[in-house]
């Protein structure tokens, strides 16, 4: 019976194998779905035939044509110009440096050409979508061997298409600038209306409101209207010697004012990166330029001492860039001197950036023994306006919404320490090393201090100043100071990484459980 059994299962596995196969066979024979036109052309079709032919064959010549006069740019004049005389990379070498590859997305070639004011190959700007470290990217590209650079109306138009497909698909923005300016015979096609000049800083502003990261290099000249297009970036890129920003050039300096200034002590790369502070990475060469610009992008920093550093050569007492800590990305602000007034504007634009792209904020917080002295009118001036921008940066740290984690490595003292997320400043963790002090003024600099009594005697003063030093030093020690819980513990520095790693790790959960919180309605009875 058993074997029956068995002899039917074997027989019946065997039918559905071959009826299987010959459903596969069956599968495999069946034509496609879409009807394939065997038949020949009939006579009378044939010059309806011939005629599309032609009319084909005559259109992609004319395609042909066009797309090589597009891409020829400015012409062999202006191209030798600008390699040979500038020094600059062509429009379409910057892009192969910038982007992963050369196949991307080009947005309207044939722009410009047939115009009533002649034909401006590309509309001077070429644009498009490609990936930079594997992320999809709009890029908006000057092509000063067009016109010089100059920006004509169909120019504007192009560049507010490509905007307009960035804020559409939200795709990061890169900006390759290289421009002379609006064409100014055509200002009234340019300037006034919704829809021209002020629209792409206008849609600057509302891209940086939607979160959508834009990245400015100044590869070029940057003159009147374009020098707008890098300082509303929310960070910029200039290349040194080539790149140069000012509302009006040497020239006009001249005609204004008779003085000679060349173009790199009225805007270049060192006077804006140094003084200024519009730019944000100097850089000694395009091919810098480009590769920092891909780090930006991406933000692609690993640990291992790796750091990108946030306006390296404007307010340099205080330091601020991107880093990874056990794979989570920071922005990190760390003392490096008195907070000036540059470096507390440097603070101010680097937390709310940082803010922007919902990146934790790392204070490393190691402040200057006492605030400077006002002792002349000179010094006063400056007093005040590093205060304003110290308010600013202030106003910028209490009301970035992003998770916040102060470590006193140094000193904490004085208004400094606010600025840099100090305990009033709600930071989700604080923490100290066993060498902070956390007081009003350093130990040893009651001097700095206003005299309770003036009238006294200076030996009596000595007395106080003293007295008040003793007493500043044992109550500004980290221990004085964490045995009174102004602070979340005392850490080594060598733990400092793994206590970080573990805080980002708290904050990353609880950013997830907020993410995913479920609306709860109320609870119906039946």
């Amino acid at each position: 019976m058993y074997r029956c059994i068995v002899r039917l299962a074997e027989q019946r596995w065997q039918c559905s194998v071959r009826c299987m196969s010959s459903a596969a066979k069956r599968k495999r024979s069946l034509h496609s779905a879409f009807p394939v036109l065997e038949q020949p052309l009939q006579p009378i079709q044939q010059h309806v035939y011939e005629a599309n032919l032609q009319n084909s064959n005559a259109c992609h010549k004319k395609y042909t044509e066009l797309t090589d006069k597009a891409m020829k740019g400015g012409g062999e004049k202006a191209i030798a110009r600008h390699t040979q005389r500038n020094r600059k990379l062509l429009v379409r070498d910057r892009l192969r440096l910038l982007l992963d590859d050369e196949d991307f997305l080009e947005l309207s070639l044939l722009a410009g050409l047939g115009l009533p004011y002649g034909d401006i190959p590309a509309a001077g700007c070429l644009t498009g979508i490609g990936r930079i470290n594997g992320l999809w990217c709009v890029f908006i590209a000057m092509d000063a061997t067009v016109k010089g650079g100059t920006a004509y109306p169909i120019t504007v138009k192009k560049q507010l298409r490509a905007q307009e497909v960035a804020i559409q698909n939200r795709l990061p923005c890169v900006y390759l600038v290289d421009s002379g300016g609006a064409f100014l015979p055509l200002q009234s096609e340019i300037f006034p209306d919704k829809n021209q000049g002020g629209r792409t800083f206008y849609n600057e502003a509302i891209m940086s409101a939607m979160k959508i990261p834009q990245v400015s290099v100044v590869c070029g000249s940057c003159t009147a209207g374009g020098a707008y297009i890098p300082t509303m970036a929310e960070e910029t890129v200039m290349v040194h010697r080539i790149g140069t920003i000012f509302l009006g050039g040497p020239p006009l300096v001249k005609a204004a004012t008779g003085e000679e200034v060349t173009p790199e002590d009225l805007g270049g790369a060192t006077l804006h990166a140094e003084v200024s502070g519009c730019v944000d990475h100097f850089s000694w060469d395009e091919k810098e330029a480009y590769e920092c610009t891909r780090n930006i992008v991406v933000s692609r920093l690993t640990d291992g001492s790796r750091f990108q550093e946030f306006k390296a050569r404007y307010g340099t007492t205080l330091i601020t860039g991107f880093a990874k800590i056990h794979g989570n990305l920071v922005g990190i602000v760390a003392n490096n001197g008195e907070l000036s007034y540059q470096a507390a504007l440097k603070g101010s634009q680097f937390v709310q950036l940082c803010d922007q792209r919902d990146i934790p904020l790392l204070f490393l917080q190691n402040t200057v023994p006492t605030a400077t002295l006002t002792l002349t009118t000179t010094q006063a001036e400056m007093n005040t306006n590093r205060l304003k921008a110290q308010g600013s940066m202030m106003s910028a740290v209490a009301c970035a919404s992003v998770p916040k984690i102060t470590v006193v490595i140094g000193g904490c003292h004085g208004a400094d320490s606010y600025a840099m997320c100090g305990r009033a400043f709600d930071p989700n963790f604080l923490f100290l090393w066993p060498n902070a002090r956390v007081s009003m003024t350093a130990p040893g600099h009651a001097a700095s201090l206003p005299s309770p009594d003036s009238e006294a005697e200076e030996e009596e003063k000595k007395k106080q100043e003293d007295k008040l030093n003793k007493r500043l030093d044992e109550e500004s020690s980290a221990f004085f100071s964490s045995g009174r819980l102004w602070d979340d513990g005392v850490i080594l520095p060598q733990d400092t990484r793994k206590v970080l790693r573990d805080c980002l790790d708290i904050i990353k959960q609880q950013q997830y459980q907020l993410t995913t919180e479920k609306v709860r309605s109320a609870l119906l009875r039946v």
